[in-house]
């Protein structure tokens, strides 16, 4: 059974699925059932920093950064898009990234989790409690 917004990949390919509305089946690519990604939420590990942080700004919108310091943002290692999720899971905003883009994005989202997919690092979130 799969849930609205969780994450899958595909082992083989590097497929990365969201679910968009509960199911009952499995998620299957390249023959083989796709894994349920978890996303991790403590930085205390190696100096690269993904927990997205959450800063205030004008006109009542919210800054979501990439780590406490920038997140590098290089060909070979960089966070391809950044979430951010409605606590009550109705609404997201996603915002894909690219090397040399700054790894963040401005929602007009209230009381949201961002999630972000760093290319080496996998998935990661914070919340802005």
């Amino acid at each position: 059974m799969t849930e609205r917004l969780e994450m899958y990949r595909c082992e083989i390919c590097g497929n990365l699925v969201e679910v968009i509305l509960d199911g009952a089946g499995e998620l299957v690519c390249c023959g083989e059932p796709m894994t349920l990604l978890h996303a991790r939420n403590n930085d205390s590990e190696g100096l690269e920093k993904h927990v997205p942080v959450f800063d205030e700004i004008q006109d009542n919108k919210t800054k979501i950064r990439v780590g406490s310091i920038p997140h590098p943002m290089v060909n070979e290692h960089y966070v391809m898009f950044i979430e951010a999720v409605s606590k009550d899971n109705n609404e997201t905003h996603l915002k894909y990234l690219y090397p040399a883009d700054e790894p963040e994005m401005v929602t007009d989202l209230k009381n949201i989790a961002a999630r972000e997919f760093c290319n080496i690092h996998g998935l990661w979130e914070g919340t802005n409690d």
